[in-house]
């Protein structure tokens, strides 16, 4: 199945929040307890302003995925580094999207300056953990027990990725 990737509008808000809402419900891929309103939508895009973020389509244009980049922290002392955010529908996960957002975004990351990406990760989402290490990333710092979500205490789980 081929795959694109289209720059995040305002038209987007739906099939966005409708995905990190599925990753709200069933996974702790997404931190919130309860699903979010349409209106956080406005949020992420803010969050992304100037730096890169994309709507993944399948083959029948659907959208199935999202990511952007956004900064760590605000000022410039923090400018050389950015948090990497991405969820992708279960069914289209293991196919090399995850990868192909990735790449594009160390490209556009190098080109604004930005020299190190971030990846904030639940320790009960050990699929991320697994594709961040395949993808060059490394553990570089854990906060143990501050989440609970289902009733479940979990770590968050820094990881870095030099470029």
């Amino acid at each position: 199945m081929a795959y694109t990737f289209e720059d995040m509008f305002d038209q987007h808000c739906t099939p966005v929040i409708d995905i990190f809402n599925y990753y709200i419900k069933n996974s702790f891929a997404a931190y919130p307890e309860e699903p979010v309103g349409y209106e956080i939508y406005d949020h992420f895009l803010n969050m992304a302003r100037g730096y890169p973020a994309v709507v993944i389509k399948d083959e029948k244009e659907t959208i199935v995925g999202f990511a952007f980049l956004h900064a760590y922290r605000s000022g410039q002392i923090f400018k050389r580094v950015a948090e990497i955010t991405y969820f992708i529908l279960p069914e289209h996960t293991g196919k090399s999207i995850g990868t192909k957002v990735l790449n594009q975004f160390r490209s556009a990351a190098k080109e604004k300056g930005i020299d190190t990406l971030l990846a904030s990760i639940s320790s009960r989402n050990e699929g991320s953990l697994q594709f961040h290490l395949k993808n060059g990333f490394k553990e570089c710092g854990r906060f143990r027990r501050i989440g609970r979500k289902f009733g479940e205490d979990f770590d968050v789980v820094w990881m870095q990725l030099d470029l």
